[in-house]
């Protein structure tokens, strides 16, 4: 009985292979509640398993380490053309799948393979580079500055609702030079598709609003990464301009909050780090091994039939890689406890790692340190255990973080101007939203 059990796991509860030996979901509450015990139990298939990432949508997902650098960085046999995943060309895939969004084909360096990618990739990889480290800060000061005096008083706040999800998005905006009437649209775009709340309008907004930025700056260019990307040598088009800034905005912002959120939720739960600030930067390299904010991603299919890690894989299988569960299984230990800190893959490797990697850190370790020195005794205001997360196969995203400190009366500074006109952008794609949102009530903050 004992060897049964050792050698054949127990799936996880709410798993429908304790009935059926069937695919793995990567969706629920359960399996957003407990994934380890999903990972944990995959690891019996070997380096790959069978998972479900939405119902009826299949998937073979790479859990093993050295198996998943093999798959990020063979380009000869994984591609990442979209428009090669067979269940999606063929219909076996709806395109309103709730996954759809993040998997079907776009024009940009990431969907993209070979002598294309490398020249779309390189515009954005010498566009970030321009970015100033210490503009970057000061950017980063002021907008978490105004987020924290929007609550600072009360003594309580959701720090994902309030402070994580908002963050990057205002400092993605500053980034790329929106105007204020731009940016409440690119705010309220990206909000709505990743809250999925009216998602194909939110969608259509953000589009124009990103179309409406590339004509803007064509005529009148700035120190931003909208202009850098423009006038590189790549020479992009139009479309392509609109299709990798979308990239860049939607693939940096999501990822971006899951990683303050996530690392504050372990510097709340975890008395090891001690609330010091000198440990915020253990604690996201914590983070990003065990509770990455991508968990599964990397969409890859075969060229080709082929055998791979044991397995058969027929050409266009959709293909993706576990980064949490390679970064715990149990190959990677031995080399954590060796001082590998940064051995993990929560960027991804291969020609297709995310190149926001140093931007991106920068922006969450700031943000941290900034919460933590204006609210030194912040702490969690409700039991660890009832914290949720939100369910989906590729992030690991918490609901809300409840937290209560003492309370600090904000910086006082001039009242905004009045406004007559609605405070949000409207959802109608055909219609220039009314000036008021967001990204307008910060600008007015800063003003003298």
């Amino acid at each position: 009985m004992d060897d049964d059990r050792s050698t054949t796991p127990v799936p996880p509860p709410g798993c429908p292979a304790h009935n059926s030996g069937g695919r793995v979901p990567l969706y629920g509450p359960e399996f957003a509640a407990d994934p380890q015990a999903y990972y944990s139990y995959m690891r019996h298939y070997g380096p790959t398993a069978p998972v479900e990432l939405a119902p009826g949508v299949e998937a073979t997902l790479v859990t093993d380490y050295a198996t998943a650098l093999q798959l990020l960085q063979d380009t000869g046999s994984f591609r990442k053309d979209a428009r090669r995943w067979r269940d999606f060309m063929n219909g076996k895939v709806a395109p309103d799948s709730p996954v759809t969004p993040l998997l079907a084909y776009r024009p940009n360096c990431m969907f993209s393979d070979g002598a294309e990618h490398l020249r779309l990739r390189q515009a954005v990889t010498d566009s970030l580079a321009k970015i100033d480290s210490r503009k970057l800060g000061h950017s980063i000061e002021r907008i978490s500055g105004y987020l924290i005096a929007q609550f600072s008083a009360r003594g309580s706040a959701d720090l994902l609702g309030d402070y994580a999800k908002q963050l990057p998005l205002f400092v993605f905006n500053e980034l790329f030079g929106c105007p204020a009437d731009i940016g409440d649209r690119v705010l309220f775009g990206i909000s709505g598709m990743f809250d999925g709340i009216n998602a194909e309008k939110s969608a259509e907004v953000l589009y124009q609003a990103i179309g409406e930025l590339v004509v803007l700056k064509r005529s009148r260019p700035g120190e931003d990464v909208t202009t850098w990307l423009m006038r590189h040598p790549s020479a992009l088009t139009d479309e392509e301009m609109v299709h990798q800034l979308a990239l860049l905005l939607g693939a940096g912002i999501e990822p971006l909050r899951n990683l303050i959120g996530n690392t504050l939720h372990r510097l709340l739960t975890h008395d090891r780090y001690g609330g010091g600030g000198g440990l915020i930067e253990e604690a996201m390299d914590d983070t990003l091994w065990e509770n990455p904010p991508i968990s599964n991603f990397a969409a890859h299919y075969p060229s080709a039939d082929l055998e791979f890690a044991g397995h058969k894989a027929a050409e266009g299988d959709l293909m993706l890689v576990s980064f949490v569960a390679a970064n715990t299984g149990p190959a990677l230990t031995a080399a954590r406890q060796a001082g590998s800190n940064r051995a993990h893959l929560s960027w991804s490797a291969g020609p297709h790692a995310c190149p926001a990697k140093d931007p991106g850190r920068h922006i969450a370790v700031a943000a941290i340190e900034n919460l933590l020195n204006q609210l030194p005794d912040v702490e969690l205001a409700v039991p660890e255990g009832s914290l949720t997360w939100r369910p989906g196969p590729f992030h690991r995203a918490l609901a809300a973080l409840p937290a209560r400190f003492t309370p600090v009366q904000p910086v006082q500074r001039p009242a905004p101007q009045p406004r007559t006109q609605a405070p949000a952008p409207s959802v109608d794609a055909g219609r220039r939203p009314e000036r008021g949102g967001v990204w307008s009530q910060f600008l007015n903050w800063l003003t003298k």
